[in-house]
Order: C-alpha cells, then structure tokens, then sequence
C-alpha cells in the first residue's frame, strides 16, 4: 500500500514552502500525483453588514479573495512545474463559513492531505478550519508540517501515540506505509489506566498486530511529568531524534479544545516534527 494521490490546500504563499516540499517529496518518494488546491478566502460575513450596504463591498471582498488564490496559484505553479513530478494545481474563491466544504469535497479523494501547521504568528484563522475539514468532513489523513521542516520521505524513527482510543488506532492503520518502511516504531503510553484492558501490557496487542505487518516496535512508557500529554511527547520526540509522529485527532470534541485545550490543539500548536494525524 502506498499514497497514490497527495493533496495541499494552500491559502497564504507565506505558509506554502513547507507544504509544498513536502507534498514534492512524498510524490517523488512514492510515485503519486500532488494536487494543490490554492485558495482565495472571502473573510467577510456578508449577514452582518449594516442595512444599506452597496454591492460595492461584496465586489471588493470578492475582488480580493481572487487576487489572493491567483498569487498562491502562481506561487505553487511555480515550485510544482519544476518538481519534475505528476501535478495538478487549480484555484478558487470560498467564503470563510463555507471553507470546510470545498476542503472535505477535495480531501475525500485523497490518501494523505499535507498541510501547514494552524496555529503560528501570521497564520490566517482559515489553516484552522482546513485541517479540521480534512480530517471530519473529508475524512482523510493529515500530514501537518512545521513551517521550518525538512521534508521527509521515508521516516526512519516514527513514534506512535496510544491510548487504546478509536482515533489513535485509526490513525496508526492509516499510517502503514510510514510504520512499514521505518527502522523503528516507538509505540508510547503515556501513564496507562491501572484498570484499563491493557493495564499488564500496554501497547502489547498494538505492538502484535504491527509486527504482523512487519513493522518493527518498541514499545515506551512514559509517565506524565509535564502538565500537557502534547509536551511530553514533544520531549520525547526530541530526546528520541523521531522523524514523525503519529496520533489520532481530537478524542474530545473541536468545541472542548478550542475553549479548554486538548492534546490534539496543543501539538498543533507544538510539535517540532511533521504530525501525521486522523479519526
């Protein structure tokens, strides 16, 4: 198995060189075909302008949103046509409110979605809602990439966060083709439940069925010393060299996060190392 169509959507030619390096690389690396979806974001909410607001307004915000997914489409020509690998590129324009649909409509008919991380100075309130469209509407893996990242092709030390949740273990099965190529799995635990079904052997059954596919595993438990499950991976990731790290998305819901946090929110904002997530 290995990821045949690689898709990008790119709203800001600033935050597209980590995205599209990676998108090349994984496309020379697996012989796939690197779509990029360039984008245009009308930011206004057109049910809030006041009463007698002319068509003027609505042209100029449109106007804009146009100019903008034109320089990002030209910018990701550019990198794409000199690649030497099979592209595509198109642009468009979505409404702010309506981004997450023209996302999921793209993501659905991809293997692997690679996008900047969301959260950083200067990053739109729209890389947001993108990863989230992905991975819910679209229902598609997410390869979040640092804006400083090298790309990575064929990740030799890949760690793999678990903890026996539903969004984890689908994460690491879409995952596959990294676990398989790789020298070595770190499948960490972090303080596992006394109770729970593993509480003898955590990650024991994770690492059989891994094996089974050929994957080499080791399996690490961590206690958390650090207030953010998200920082104690960070640490590890950097005290262990990794390459990538795999974990599933958003077990509490995106509300809960937004307004409290989760490891999901956190490592976005974080992670030092391309972030390889789904649910």
């Amino acid at each position: 198995m290995a990821y045949k169509s690689l898709l990008t959507v790119l709203t800001d030619a600033k935050l597209a060189d980590a995205p599209l390096n990676q998108l090349v690389a994984l496309a020379e690396a697996q012989d796939a075909h690197a779509d990029a979806l360039c984008l245009g974001v009308d930011r206004t909410q057109t049910g809030y302008y006041y009463a007698g607001a002319s068509a003027m307004v609505l042209q100029e915000t449109l106007s804009r949103a146009t100019a903008e997914a034109e320089d990002v489409l030209t910018y990701a020509n550019a990198m794409l046509s000199k690649s030497g690998v099979r592209w595509s590129a198109e642009s468009g324009v979505a409404q702010i409110a309506d981004l997450g649909r023209h996302v999921a409509h793209r993501a659905r008919f991809s293997d692997l979605v690679v996008l900047p991380r969301p959260y950083g100075e200067n990053h739109g309130a729209e890389v947001e809602p993108i990863v989230e469209a992905a991975l819910f509407e679209g229902h598609a893996p997410v390869l979040v990439v640092p804006d400083d990242q090298k790309p990575v092709t064929q990740p030799k030390l890949i760690l793999a966060a678990w903890n026996e949740s539903v969004e984890a273990l689908s994460a690491i099965r879409r995952a596959l083709p990294f676990l398989q190529a790789a020298d070595l799995v770190r499948i960490v635990v972090i303080d596992p439940p006394t109770h729970g079904p593993e509480r003898s052997d955590p990650g024991g059954l994770l690492s059989q069925m891994l094996s089974r596919h050929g994957v080499t595993c080791e399996i690490d438990v961590l206690s958390k010393t650090m207030t953010r499950v998200s920082d104690v991976l960070n640490r590890h990731a950097t005290d262990t060299s990794a390459d990538m790290l795999v974990m599933g998305a958003y077990g509490h819901s995106r509300f809960r996060e937004a307004i409290l946090g989760g490891a999901t929110r956190n490592m976005l904002e974080k992670a030092t190392v391309p972030v390889f997530m789904a649910r």
